[in-house]
């Protein structure tokens, strides 16, 4: 896996992605309180050249609550090495502005019952009736 950040075909440069790394709570071994392997990516999406505008919309409105002051950040800590941490984060990124970026649903178009499912339905009722009416004392 490489470690570029792709939405839709349109790569995000590298200029506009801000890396910090730090000590990770996960798993390391011996070296786990001197690496460095726990990967946070940020990506300011307010101010992004990246993608055109209709994106840019889209993505703004469907991220607003993980957002602050614009900038989307996502973290990865659950790999020992800081490169497949690196490269979690990217996956992350990249799957969350992909799914951010998709086109709103097609709206539903309401239908009616098929003619097999009144038909069922009506059978059904008529069954429980025959059962209901058989319960019934014969002096009725």
């Amino acid at each position: 896996m490489s470690i570029q950040v792709t939405v839709r075909g349109l790569v995000i440069p590298d200029d506009e992605l801000s890396w910090r790394f730090s000590r990770s709570p996960g798993p390391g071994g011996q070296s786990v309180n001197t690496t460095e392997s726990r990967v946070e990516l940020s990506f300011d999406l307010a101010r992004s050249e990246a993608l055109p505008p209709a994106l840019k919309e889209r993505a703004l409105q469907a991220l607003a609550g993980r957002m602050s002051g614009g900038v989307i950040t996502v973290t990865a800590s659950e790999h020992r090495s800081q490169l497949r941490n690196r490269e979690a984060a990217v996956g992350r990124l990249s799957a969350l502005l992909t799914q951010a970026t998709a086109p709103p649903p097609r709206p539903r178009r309401p239908t009616g019952p098929s003619r097999a499912a009144r038909e069922r339905r009506l059978a059904d009722k008529q069954r429980r009736s025959e059962i209901k009416r058989l319960r019934r004392p014969a002096d009725e």
